[in-house]
C-alpha cells in the first residue's frame, strides 16, 4: 500500500492554511455527561446495556426485563415493561446472554419466589413498569416499581452498587436477594446467602452460561436494622444435561417501613472472596452518601468523555457522538480487586497483581475499531489491557479470543487478541515486555485448534474440514499480518516471511471467474452451487455474513486483493456494485446482517473498514460520501438508534472515529485513514498533557469532502495520519469543499 499517498494525492489540491500553535490541555471539563443518552440502542438490536456504572467498572448495575431471548442479551429492551431484578452485572451489545449476577429486588408483602407467569405479576416477583418515571443517565438509574410502589435509584463506584429504595408504609417491605435468575444461557450452580449482623448479608453465586464457570463473591450493607431474614435454596432441575440440577437461592431481608422512607443498600463484588468484597466497600464506598456517589460517578464519567471535546452546533450529532463515546468505555471491565487480587483463567486466584486484570473482551468486533481508539484516548490503560492479555496467555495457553468472568468462550473466529497485542507493539504503547508479547503471539497462531491445523497444512482451510471455514481463515489471515508487522520491527525476519506469506491466505479462495471469495475443499475445489447472496447463520463458509460481505475482509492487503481482479479499473466496478446490488439470502440468513447498503452490511464487524477502502485507493470522495450518509442515516438518537449490535463499544467506536474523520482500516500499525468529520472542530486529549486538534474549516452537509490539508501549520499530503503524530499532540487542519 505505500503507492496510496500518490494516488490521493492526484486528487487532493493543497490550499494554504493558517499555522497552528502548540495545543494546551483545557483547565476546565464540560459537563459532556448532559449529551449522554444511555436509551440510544436500547431499541431494534442494539443489546445495550442500562443501568448505572462508572467507565470500566466491574459493575452495571441495572434493570433486567423477565423477557429473554436475542434481544434481550443485555438484559433489558426498550420494548418491554417489566422488570425481575437490579443485577449487578450486564453485557453490553453482544449477541449472547449472560451475567445478571446478584439480583436485587425490593418488594413489599408475600412474593413468589420465582420467575412467575408473564401477564401474571403476582405468579413471580417481578413488577411492571413505565419509562414515563424511568430516568437513565451516565452513573445513575431511576425507576418506579408500579406492583409494589417503590422507587428505585441506583448508582456505583467501580466494585459496589448503591441503591436507594423509596418504600410505602408496610409492615411487610422486603428486598429479595436472586440468586436464580441470570441473563440469556447463564445457569446458577450454587448459591448461598448469610446474615452476618443486623445490617450485613454476604454471599456468592456459581454459575454456567457463556462462561462456564464463573464465581462471584458480594457483601450487602444496609442502612436500617434487618427485622428478619431468610433463605431459600429451591431446586429447579433437572433443567437440562448441559446445566443438570439447578439451585434456586434466594435471601429475603425484611423490614417495617413508614411511607416514603428510604432504606439504601451497598452491594459490593469480588471476583475473589467475600473477604476482598468486604475491602472493596472500605475502599471505593464508606460513606452513605447517595447524592456524592451519584456525583461522583457523573464526574469519572465526564473526566473520560472530556477526552474528546467535540464541537458542533448540531445538538443531535453531539447526543450521538457522545454516547457513542459513552458506550465504548462500559467494556472493558476491570476484573479484579481494590488490592490487585483476580481469578485468573487458569481458575486460581493471583494475588496483588501489579497490573489493572480486564474482562470482556469481545475480541472479533473491537480489534477493528474499540481498540485502536483506546490507544488514541487511553494511552494510559493500554499497558494494563496488554499485561491482561500476557496474563491470560500464561493461564490458558493462548491470547484471548473472547474472554469473559475468567473464562475463554472462543467465540467468533481468527485470533483478534493477536490483533490488539500487535497494534500496542507497533505504537509503542510501553509497559509491558514486547519479547513476552510476541511470543504470546506467536504461539497462539501456531496451536492446532480452530482450525489452525488446516492453515498449517493447507495454507488455507478447507471448507469440507471446518465450518465457516473461509471466515476462519481470513480471519487468520489478518492476525498472521499483524505478527509479520511485529516480526519486522524485531529482527525476526523468517518469522516476517512465514507470517507474511500466511496472511496471504485469502488469494486461495479467490474465484477469477466470479471474482467473489468462496470456499475451497481439501482437493481445491470450489464449493458448489454458490450464490454469493445466500446466508445461512452459523453453518456456512462464512461468520455472520454472505460472499458479497467477505469478499472484501482483506484489510492488511488491498493491494493484493485489487491484484487478484486485474487491476483497479476491474476492482472499482466490482467494489461499487457491493453498495447497489440486491439479493434474496434467505430464510436462514444470519439477523446480524443488517445495516445494509445494497449488499454492505453495517450492522455486522467484519464491514466497518470497507467503505475506506476508497480512500486507500485514491477516491477519497467516495469513502466520504459512504461514511457521511452511515453517520447521518444509520446512527441516531433514538432507541433504535443503531443498525446492528453494539458489541461491547465497537458500533459506537465506529461512529466515533469516523465522525472525527479518521479510521484505522490496518489491523495493527497506526494509520487512521481521512474520510468525511462532521464536527468543527475537536480537542482529543492523548495522554501526557498533550492535545491532538482536529480542524474542518466550512463542514457543512454539503461540505463533506477534503479539499486541502495541514499539519501543524505544514502542507500534508498522504490519505491517512500515523499514530505517532496524533500521539505527540497537534493541530490537523482541514479545508472542506462541496466537490472535487
Amino acid at each position: 500500500m505505500n503507492k496510496i499517498s500518490n494516488w490521493f494525492c492526484a486528487v487532493c489540491l493543497l490550499t494554504t492554511l493558517a499555522a497552528c500553535t502548540a495545543v494546551q490541555t483545557p483547565t476546565e471539563d464540560k459537563n459532556l455527561t448532559q449529551y449522554v443518552d444511555p436509551r440510544i440502542g436500547t431499541g431494534d438490536h442494539g443489546h445495550v446495556f442500562v443501568g448505572a456504572n462508572v467507565p470500566f467498572g466491574l459493575i452495571q448495575l441495572g434493570p433486567t426485563n423477565y423477557s429473554q431471548g436475542w434481544d434481550w442479551c443485555s438484559g433489558y429492551h426498550y420494548s418491554d415493561s417489566t422488570i425481575i431484578g437490579f443485577g449487578h452485572t450486564h453485557l453490553s451489545g453482544t449477541g449472547i446472554g449472560d451475567l445478571g449476577d446478584v439480583s436485587f429486588m425490593p418488594a413489599t408483602g408475600e412474593v413468589i419466589l420465582e420467575r412467575g407467569k408473564l401477564g401474571e405479576p403476582e405468579s413471580g416477583i417481578y413488577s411492571l413498569f413505565r419509562h414515563e418515571t424511568e430516568t437513565v443517565k451516565a452513573g445513575y438509574y431511576a425507576v418506579r416499581l408500579d406492583r409494589f410502589g417503590i422507587d428505585v435509584e441506583l448508582t456505583a463506584t467501580k466494585r459496589v452498587g448503591f441503591h436507594k429504595y423509596t418504600f410505602p408504609k408496610s409492615s411487610d417491605a422486603k428486598v429479595i436477594i436472586d440468586l436464580e435468575h441470570g441473563i440469556g444461557w447463564d445457569r446458577t450452580v450454587e448459591g448461598s446467602v448469610v446474615q452476618e449482623n443486623d445490617t450485613v448479608v454476604s454471599g456468592y453465586r456459581f454459575s454456567r452460561g457463556w462462561a462456564a464457570d464463573q464465581q462471584v463473591y458480594f457483601t450487602a450493607v444496609f442502612s436500617k436494622p434487618i427485622k428478619d431474614f431468610t433463605f431459600e435454596n429451591l431446586k429447579r432441575g433437572p433443567v437440562n444435561a448441559r446445566f443438570g440440577q439447578m439451585n434456586a437461592p434466594y435471601g429475603q431481608v425484611l423490614f417495617d417501613t413508614e411511607a416514603g422512607e428510604a432504606v439504601y443498600v451497598k452491594v459490593a463484588l469480588s471476583p475473589v472472596s467475600i473477604e476482598n468484597a468486604k475491602l472493596n466497600m472500605r475502599t471505593e464506598l464508606p460513606e452513605w452518601d447517595f447524592e456524592q456517589t451519584v456525583a461522583a460517578a457523573d464526574k469519572a464519567w465526564n473526566d473520560e468523555l472530556n477526552k474528546v471535546d467535540f464541537q458542533t452546533t448540531d445538538e443531535k450529532t453531539k447526543r450521538i457522538f457522545y454516547t457513542a463515546l459513552y458506550h465504548t468505555m462500559i467494556a472493558p471491565s476491570e476484573f479484579c480487586d481494590v488490592n490487585g487480587d483476580y481469578r485468573g483463567a487458569d481458575k486460581t486466584v493471583h494475588s496483588a497483581a501489579p497490573f489493572v486484570n480486564y474482562t470482556t473482551f469481545s475480541l472479533w468486533d473491537t480489534y477493528r475499531a474499540a481498540h485502536p481508539l483506546m490507544t488514541i484516548i487511553h494511552p494510559e490503560k493500554m499497558p494494563d489491557i496488554a499485561n491482561t492479555f500476557l496474563a491470560i496467555y500464561r493461564e490458558q495457553g493462548k491470547l484471548p479470543v473472547w474472554h469473559l468472568m475468567a473464562n475463554e468462550t472462543d467465540c467468533m473466529v481468527g485470533n483478534p487478541g493477536v490483533s490488539v497485542l500487535a497494534d500496542a507493539v507497533l505504537k509503542d504503547v510501553g509497559g509491558f515486555d514486547r519479547d513476552a508479547a510476541y511470543e504470546a503471539m506467536k504461539n497462539s497462531a501456531m496451536l492446532d485448534e480452530r482450525g489452525q491445523n488446516w492453515m498449517k497444512e493447507y495454507g488455507y482451510i478447507p471448507c469440507d474440514k471446518e465450518n465457516e471455514a473461509v471466515a476462519k481463515a481470513m480471519e487468520y489471515a489478518i492476525a498472521d499480518w499483524s505478527i509479520a508487522q511485529v516480526a519486522k520491527q524485531l529482527g525476526k525476519t523468517d518469522d516476517a516471511d512465514y507470517f507474511t506469506k500466511m496472511s496471504k491466505a485469502y488469494e486461495y479462495y479467490f474465484d477469477p471467474v466470479t471474482k467473489f471469495i468462496r470456499g475451497k475443499d481439501s482437493e481445491g475445489k470450489f464449493r458448489e452451487p454458490f450464490d454469493p447472496f445466500h446466508s445461512v447463520h452459523g453453518y456456512s463458509d462464512y461468520t455472520e455474513g454472505t460472499a458479497w460481505q467477505y469478499l472484501w475482509l482483506v484489510p492488511h492487503d488491498i493491494e493484493g486483493l485489487v491484484a487478484l481482479f486485474g487491476g483497479k479499473d476491474a476492482f472499482m466496478q466490482k467494489f461499487d456494485s457491493l453498495f447497489v446490488v440486491e439479493g434474496d439470502m434467505g430464510e436462514q440468513a444470519s439477523p446480524d446482517i443488517s445495516g445494509l447498503i445494497g449488499q454492505y452490511a453495517h450492522g455486522n464487524e467484519p464491514s466497518h473498514h470497507v467503505v475506506y477502502m476508497y480512500a486507500c485507493l485514491g477516491e477519497p470522495a467516495k469513502t466520504a460520501d459512504k461514511v457521511r450518509y452511515i453517520l447521518e442515516n444509520l446512527y441516531t438518537d433514538q432507541p433504535a438508534g443503531l443498525c446492528g449490535n453494539e458489541d461491547v463499544g465497537q458500533m459506537s467506536a465506529w461512529y466515533v472515529l469516523s465522525a472525527l474523520g479518521l479510521y484505522q482500516v490496518e489491523p495493527a500499525g497506526g494509520r487512521y485513514f481521512f474520510g468525511s468529520p462532521v464536527m468543527d472542530e475537536a480537542d482529543i486529549r492523548v495522554g501526557n498533557g498533550k492535545v491532538f486538534k482536529i480542524i474542518a474549516k466550512n463542514n457543512s452537509a454539503t461540505n463533506r469532502y477534503i479539499k486541502s490539508a495541514y499539519l501543524n501549520g505544514q502542507p500534508y499530503d498522504k490519505p491517512y495520519i500515523d499514530y505517532k503524530d496524533i500521539a505527540a499532540g497537534g493541530v490537523l487542519e482541514f479545508e472542506m469543499t462541496a466537490e472535487l
